[in-house]
C-alpha cells in the first residue's frame, strides 16, 4: 500500500473521507490495478496509525460507487471493469478537446452583464437604499414568518401568488393604464427573468427581433439565449424609429415611456405606429416598462400595452428598481390568449420565486406602503437629479449638454472618448457608463451615463469635483 502512502494533508474534510479519496485516486490512476487485493481493513489501519472503524468507513463507500468489490478468499479487490478513468495529476493525461460551450456562452465571454464590486456613484439603476422603509419590510416578514398559512408553505400556482398579482394588477391600471388582471399577471425573479420567459413564450430559434440602437445589452443577451436573430433600430429623439422596423421581425423589445440609456420618451405618432407595424408583420410588442415610476417633468406616460386593441403587446416591470435590487422580484403581463401557456412555460422553469417575500410584498401594497415610497422617492430623486445637474453645471458650465434628465434613475452627460473617460474615472473611484457600449450597431453617441437615485447630496457633489478632475487631466474637449 505504499504507493499511495501517506494520506494527503489534513484540509478540513473528516479522515475516512481523505483515505476515501487517496484510495480512490490511486485506482483510478492505475496504481492499485484491476483485481489488485487490499489490506484487511484491521491491517490498514494498524499500518495508517487510525482507527480500524475509519478504514471501514472508507472501504464502505467505495464498495458503494463500484471502485472495489468483496470476493470469497481474496477479501477486498479493485474491480476488474472500471473503464478509462478520468486523468489525475500522476496519470499522464491524453490531450483531447475539451466540449465546446453554447454559441451564447462564447460569444458573451467574460463580459460583465452586472457590474460587481461596491457600488460607487454614478452607477445607474442603484435606487435609494438609504431612504427604503427597512423596520416597515422587516415587520412585514416576520409577521409572514411568524404564523406561515399553509398556502406559504407548500407547492405554489406558477404564476405567482394570488394576493401579489392582484395588487400589481390594481397598480398597473392606475397608474399605467394597463388594461389587465390579475389573472394576466406572472410573478418572476426580476425583470431579466420576466424577458427571458417572454422570450420562452413568443419566439422559436431563428426569429428575427427588432431592438433599440441603444439599448440594455443585458436585453439582448437573454433573447440571443431564445435562439433570437437581433436587427438593431436606431433610437432619435422621438424615440425608436418605427419606419426602420424590419418587416420580417417577429417581435420588438422597445423602452417606450423612457429608453435606456437615453431617457427620451417614444413620441405618440410613433406608439401608434408601432402597433399598426406590428398589426401588419403579425409581431410581438415586447413594453419594457424598468423605471417609469419616476417622472420629474409632468405625469408618467401611460402604458403602450394600454393602447393595444389586438393582444400583441406582451408588458413587463421589476421591483428592483422601485424598491431594492436584492428583493429579486418583478413581473410580466401576457395577454388573455396566453395567460394560461405562461403559467405554464414558467412552472417548467422553477415556479414562482419566494412566497413569503410575495406575501410580504402583497402587504406593502395593501397597506399603502408601496404608494407612499413611490411618491417619496419622485420628491428625493427630483432633489438628487438636481443636485448631479446643478454640480456638473458648476463643473462644465453649458458646455456639455445633458440628455435624459427629466425622468428616471439616470441622464446623460454627452462627452467624446467615453470609454476612455470611463477607465479613467475608474481610477478615481467613480463609476460610470459608456454610452457608446449599449450601441449594437454602428456607434453614433458618445457619453457618460450617470445614476443620480442612490447617491446622497455630499457623494454626488464630490464625485462632480472627480469628474472635473477627470475631464482635466483628459484633455476632453467639450463641444
Amino acid at each position: 500500500m505504499e504507493p499511495f502512502l501517506p494520506l494527503p494533508p489534513d484540509d478540513g474534510r473528516p479522515l475516512h473521507r481523505r483515505l476515501y479519496f487517496a484510495l480512490r485516486d490511486a485506482i483510478l490512476s492505475g496504481r492499485l490495478p484491476p483485481g489488485h487485493g487490499l489490506p484487511s481493513s484491521r491491517a490498514l489501519a494498524r499500518t495508517l496509525g487510525i482507527g480500524r472503524n475509519t478504514v471501514v468507513a472508507a472501504y464502505d463507500q467505495l464498495a458503494a460507487e463500484g471502485y472495489v468489490e468483496g470476493r470469497v478468499g481474496a477479501g477486498t479487490v479493485v474491480r476488474a471493469a472500471l473503464g478509462e478513468g478520468p486523468a489525475l495529476p500522476d496519470r499522464p493525461a491524453v490531450p483531447h478537446a475539451a466540449p465546446r460551450p453554447s454559441a451564447l456562452a462564447r460569444r458573451l465571454g467574460g463580459a460583465r452583464l452586472h457590474p460587481s464590486g461596491a457600488w460607487l456613484p454614478f452607477r445607474a439603476g442603484v435606487p435609494a437604499l438609504d431612504a427604503f422603509p427597512w423596520e416597515v419590510w422587516a415587520r412585514l416578514l416576520r409577521r409572514r414568518w411568524r404564523r406561515p398559512s399553509l398556502a406559504l408553505t407548500m407547492d405554489r400556482d406558477p404564476g405567482g401568488l394570488p394576493a401579489l398579482r392582484a395588487a400589481v394588477a390594481g397598480y398597473l391600471r392606475e397608474s399605467r393604464a394597463l388594461r389587465c388582471t390579475a389573472d394576466q399577471v406572472i410573478i418572476v425573479g426580476g425583470g431579466q427573468q420576466a424577458l427571458d420567459l417572454a422570450a420562452r413564450l413568443l419566439l422559436d430559434a431563428g426569429d428575427v427581433v427588432a431592438v433599440e440602437d441603444p439599448g440594455f445589452n443585458g436585453a439582448d443577451a437573454a433573447l440571443s439565449a431564445a435562439g433570437a436573430v437581433l436587427r438593431p433600430v436606431a433610437v432619435d429623439d422621438d424615440g425608436l424609429r418605427v419606419e426602420d422596423l424590419p418587416t420580417a421581425a417577429r417581435a420588438v423589445l422597445v423602452t417606450p415611456s423612457r429608453n435606456f440609456p437615453l431617457g427620451v420618451t417614444l413620441s405618440l405618432e410613433r406608439r401608434l405606429g408601432l402597433l399598426a407595424w406590428a398589426r401588419r408583420a403579425g409581431a410581438w410588442v415586447i413594453e419594457d416598462d424598468y423605471d417609469s415610476e419616476f417622472r420629474f417633468d409632468g405625469r408618467p406616460v401611460a402604458s403602450l400595452q394600454g393602447l393595444d386593441e389586438d393582444g400583441r403587446v406582451v408588458y413587463l416591470g421589476t421591483f428592483s428598481r422601485a424598491l431594492f435590487p436584492g428583493l429579486r422580484l418583478g413581473y410580466l403581463v401576457v395577454p388573455p390568449a396566453l395567460a394560461d401557456m405562461a403559467r405554464a412555460v414558467r412552472g417548467l422553469l422553477d415556479g414562482s420565486p419566494s412566497s413569503v417575500h410575495q406575501a410580504a410584498l402583497a402587504d406593502f401594497f395593501d397597506e399603502g406602503w408601496f404608494a407612499g415610497h413611490l411618491r417619496a422617492m419622485r420628491g428625493l430623486y427630483a432633489e438628487r437629479r438636481s443636485v448631479l445637474v446643478d454640480g456638473l453645471g458648476d463643473v462644465l458650465g453649458d458646455r456639455a449638454p445633458i440628455s435624459g434628465a427629466d425622468g428616471g434613475m439616470h441622464l446623460v452627460l454627452q462627452v467624446p472618448d467615453d470609454a476612455r473617460l470611463v477607465q479613467a474615472l475608474a481610477r478615481e473611484k467613480v463609476e460610470a457608463a459608456a454610452l457608446s457600449r449599449f450601441h449594437q450597431g454602428a456607434v453614433s453617441r458618445s457619453g457618460l451615463v450617470l445614476g443620480f437615485a442612490g447617491w446622497p447630496e455630499v457623494l454626488l457633489r464630490a464625485a462632480c469635483g472627480r469628474l472635473q478632475r477627470v475631464l482635466v487631466s483628459s484633455g476632453c474637449r467639450l463641444e
